[in-house]
Order: structure tokens, then C-alpha cells, then sequence
């Protein structure tokens, strides 16, 4: 098969909400339906149902939550997915930008009686950002929920884009029959009472054909009377408007229960881009080109507890990726060539001779690769858009049991390196900080460092409102700078320096008192 076809039959996507939406269900349900999995698992695991297969970590299966984002690839149809399933919560939100930089298209995925949530907006603007096609799966239609043309016009509203559902639910709640599919124009039911398999009836019907009645009755003419509507108000679906991000396919239904998850798939693969060019600073890289070119967006510590490994997550975005084969590593200079790259499905591995763009790859790393860092033939690039942000809290972090000395900074280092959290190192006393976006993230640095390394931490608060990456072209008023705040300054683990602002106000009369230094709130610069 020539490259062109393997680049244009893959879709790599992410799945992106507020927390609790089904995000996670939703993903088993697409590799169940994918045929990657046979069995659906749970997200709340317990000894009777397996855990879901996205949810890898011990802390997430005991909290029922996703604290990384994993990484699932499977074919179907033809079809090479790679799914991105990532953290809802905001604490975990940072990983989510990062990944969201790997992906062509985004599955934006609403609960349907709470609607469109913070979170959710939030991610909409970094998807806006990027001109990411997105489409909306309002899910939990068993449950009780709104109606589905107050919902409609809350994405409408709240997300800032047009809508078009694709796909319309045969009413709601505890009478929920199913879905009708706009896109084919057919009555698609899922009938089974088993609803961890793929395996049931599945019925596809005509809306005029007369046998509708005995799936839907007594909802037959509301049905119609809804499609009707639905006609008169919504335009036509568009397919370059999708593309552009300017207008969001809208599907319904109950992930749990199998209800429209196979019509969002089936309409997924045909309508969802494949990858799409990139930009690094010096040039703009078509997927077509046919020199490699990649960079590593993630970077995720002990997936497999029994081994201390560290896999770098690489997206490939032009030319074929091949084993063994050696590929500059740009901010090093150096040569490497990687003997066993991995294909995933969540935390399990399978060593790939051959990735085209689109695919994400898996490096074993022993501490060389940072996030951000590009690989190519030998061309100078780096790709842009993949920032560490600013954090909001700021704890000092130290040593709980004196034993354990060199697990804790073995700990700390590379749990850094995946981009959990930032470190600061105290230029006035040595002590180091923990800077993160949301308090979960201390909780889970402390069980991680506990349950794969050995090493008890303890913090101590420390008062920080603000971290900035400092820089000036005037070196006498950056040594002036240095001086006077001395208390308040830190390297980060980079040995860049960083000025830790305790107060508001201190931040705004530093930037006043020192015109000519630039006070960066992200990483990138």
C-alpha cells in the first residue's frame, strides 16, 4: 500500500469533556464496536466487572476518574483509530491541552441533563484555537435529560459554533427507544440485553416503512414531527464546514447501553479528516512529505509498575517512521534509533516496524527526551503550540523518611519530565517547589511517588501567586532584578530562571519597576 493510502485511511482523534460525561465509556463502547476489545469494562471498577481498558493507573481505577491521557489504536472498517482518551478534570487539564496539539479532530462528549460545563467551554477555546473539527456526542439519553432542542441551543450558545444533528433520539429518559440516523436515514436499534458485547440485533429501518411501529410505538409521530423540525431549522450538513471547525455533528445517545455509539463510528470514519499539515517555526510540514518528522507530546513514567520504564509518546506528522532506522533528536544533535517503538492499546505495548503520520508512537526514554522535542532526518525544526502553562499552586515538597533520599529525586525528576506538575528549585534556601494547575495533582505526585518509587513526600505551604519565566535583553537591569528579588527567585527543572511573585500586586510592580524584562507566563518563548 503506497503512504498516500495509509496516510489518508487513518483518523486519530481525542475525546474531550467535563468530568463524569461518559467520556471514558464512551471510549470503551468505540473499542468494542472497533472490535479491539471483546468486553466492555467499567470505569468505577469492582471484583465482578473488569476496570476500563483506558483507565489503566491504580489511582484511577480507585477513584473512577482519568488522570492521564491514554493512548488506543485499532482498525476498523479499513479504517486505522487512534483514540486519545483524556482527563475531564480540570486539575488534569494541562495534559489535556498537550494532547489535543497530536490529534486531527476532536469527539466533544455533553451529558445530557447537565449540558454544556465548564470544562467543556474551556476546551472548546483551545480546539477554536486550532481550527479542530469537532463533533458532539450528547450522551446519558436513558437517564433523565433535557430537551434535545434546549441542548442544541446551549452548544450553540455556549460553544460559540453551528450545529447539525446527525442523528435524533426516539424520546428520553426510562422510555428511551434508540436513535434515528440522519446520515443514512435509517432507524438504528441496538438490541441486546447484554451491554458489555458488541454482539445483538441490530435493526435498521426506513422511517416510511410501516414496520417502524413495532421498535417505536407510541413514539412514531413525535419522531417525525421532530426530523421535520429538526429539517426546517438546521442547514444541511457541510462537510468543509466540519472540517474548518465552523460546524459540529451532533450525535445522541446512551454510551452505556450501546445506544448510538455504532452510528457515531460508522459516520466518524467517513466525515472525520485525516491528518492534517503541522507547523514548526521555520516551516509548515505537509503529512505527505517524505522525510519523518515528529515531536513528543507526552511522556508517561511506570506503565508498566514492574518495569521502571519511561515511554515518550512521539505523533508522527510527515514521511514513515521505521524501526531501527536513525533520526535526529534536535535539541540533543544526537543520532538515535529506537530497536522497539510501540503501538498501544492503553497501557498494553506491541513493537511496530513501520508508523505513517497520524500514528502515536511509544519510545522507551532513560531520561533524554523532554516534552516538545522533535525528531527528524536531519532538518533543524521544532514544532510549536505544545507550552507548559503557568501553574496556580505551589506547594514545598520534602522528604518524608530519610531512607528513601535518592527515590524521592529519582521520583520527582521523572514525574516531572511527563509534565504532572513543574518544578521550582529556591534560590534563596535550595528547597524545591511543586507548581501545579489543579490540588488533585499533589495527591496523585504523593500516591505515585509512594506506589512506584518508594519514597514518602510531605508539603509544606509556601506563599506563591504567580510562577513567570523571566528574560531581557538589558543585562544591567536584569542583574538590578536578580538582586532585589533574590527571595523571590527560582530556577525551573530546565535551569531557566523564574520569578515567584507572592502577590498580585508584587507581579504587577515588578513588570512596572522593570520595563525592559519580559515576564512570560508560559514556557514557550
Amino acid at each position: 500500500m503506497e503512504i498516500r493510502e495509509e496516510i489518508d485511511r487513518r483518523r486519530t482523534f481525542a475525546i474531550i469533556s467535563h468530568p463524569d460525561a461518559g467520556k471514558t465509556t464512551l471510549t470503551e463502547k468505540l473499542l468494542l464496536f472497533g472490535g479491539a476489545i471483546h468486553v466492555a469494562g467499567a470505569v468505577k471498577s469492582n471484583k465482578i466487572k473488569k476496570g476500563a481498558t483506558s483507565d489503566f493507573m491504580e489511582i484511577e481505577r480507585q477513584r473512577g476518574i482519568s488522570v492521564a491521557t491514554s493512548v488506543m489504536g485499532f482498525e476498523y472498517k479499513g479504517i486505522k483509530i487512534n483514540i486519545l482518551d483524556t482527563p475531564g478534570h480540570e486539575d488534569f487539564a494541562e495534559d489535556t491541552y498537550r494532547t489535543l496539539t497530536a490529534v486531527d479532530s476532536v469527539i466533544i462528549v455533553v451529558d445530557a441533563a447537565k449540558g454544556v460545563e465548564t470544562q467543556t467551554r474551556k476546551l472548546m477555546e483551545v480546539c477554536r484555537m486550532r481550527n479542530t473539527p469537532v463533533m458532539v456526542f450528547i450522551n446519558k439519553m436513558d437517564r433523565p435529560n433535557r430537551d434535545p432542542f434546549d441542548l442544541l441551543d446551549e452548544i450553540e450558545k455556549e460553544l460559540k459554533i453551528k450545529v447539525r444533528p446527525l442523528a435524533w433520539p426516539v424520546s428520553g429518559g426510562p422510555t428511551f427507544k434508540g436513535v434515528y440516523n440522519l446520515y443514512e436515514n435509517k432507524l438504528s436499534l441496538f438490541l441486546s440485553d447484554d451491554k458489555q458485547r458488541a454482539e445483538g440485533e441490530v435493526v435498521d429501518v426506513a422511517l416510511d416503512d410501516p414496520r417502524i411501529d413495532d421498535y417505536i410505538s407510541p413514539f412514531t409521530q413525535h419522531l417525525r414531527d421532530d426530523l421535520e423540525l429538526v429539517e426546517g431549522v438546521y442547514p444541511p450538513f457541510e462537510l468543509d464546514d466540519y472540517r474548518a471547525g465552523e460546524l459540529a455533528p451532533v450525535f445522541f445517545g446512551s454510551a452505556l447501553n450501546n445506544f448510538g455509539v455504532r452510528e457515531l463510528l460508522d459516520c466518524f470514519i467517513r466525515i472525520a479528516p485525516s491528518p492534517r499539515g503541522s507547523r514548526t517555526e521555520q516551516r509548515a510540514i505537509d503529512p505527505y512529505e517524505p522525510r519523518m518528522t515528529g515531536f513528543i507530546f507526552k511522556i508517561h513514567a511506570n506503565m508498566d509498575p514492574n518495569h521502571r520504564d519511561r515511554i515518550a509518546f512521539l505523533k508522527i506528522c510527515s514521511g514513515v517512521f521505521e524501526r531501527n532506522k536513525p533520526y535526529l533528536h534536535v535539541r540533543s544533535g544526537k543520532n538515535m534509533k529506537f530497536s522497539s517503538p510501540n503501538a498501544f492499546m492503553a497501557e498494553k505495548k506491541s513493537i511496530v516496524d513501520l508508523a505513517y503520520p497520524g500514528d502515536i508512537i511509544g519510545l522507551h526514554d532513560t531520561g533524554n527526551f523532554k516534552i516538545g522535542d522533535t525528531f527528524t532526518e536531519g532538518e533543524q525544526l521544532k514544532f510549536t503550540g505544545i507550552p507548559s502553562f503557568s501553574p496556580e499552586l505551589f506547594r514545598y515538597i520534602e522528604n518524608a523518611d530519610p531512607m528513601k533520599f535518592k527515590q524521592l529525586y529519582k521520583g520527582i525528576d521523572q514525574l516531572m519530565d511527563e509534565g504532572v506538575a513543574q518544578l521550582f528549585t529556591s534560590k534563596l534556601n535550595g528547597r524545591r517547589i511543586i507548581g501545579t494547575v489543579g490540588a488533585l495533582q499533589f495527591e496523585v505526585i504523593q500516591y505515585r511517588l509512594e506506589h512506584e518509587y518508594g519514597a514518602l513526600c510531605k508539603y509544606e505551604p509556601v506563599q506563591v501567586y504567580k510562577a513567570c519565566w523571566v528574560e531581557s535583553d538589558n543585562r544591567e537591569q536584569m542583574e538590578d532584578f536578580r538582586r532585589r528579588k533574590f527571595n523571590n527567585m527560582a530556577l525551573d527543572k530546565h535551569g531557566r530562571e523564574v520569578f515567584l511573585a507572592d502577590t498580585s500586586y508584587a507581579l504587577t510592580l515588578a513588570q512596572e519597576k522593570f520595563p525592559e524584562i519580559r515576564f512570560h507566563f508560559t514556557s514557550e518563548f
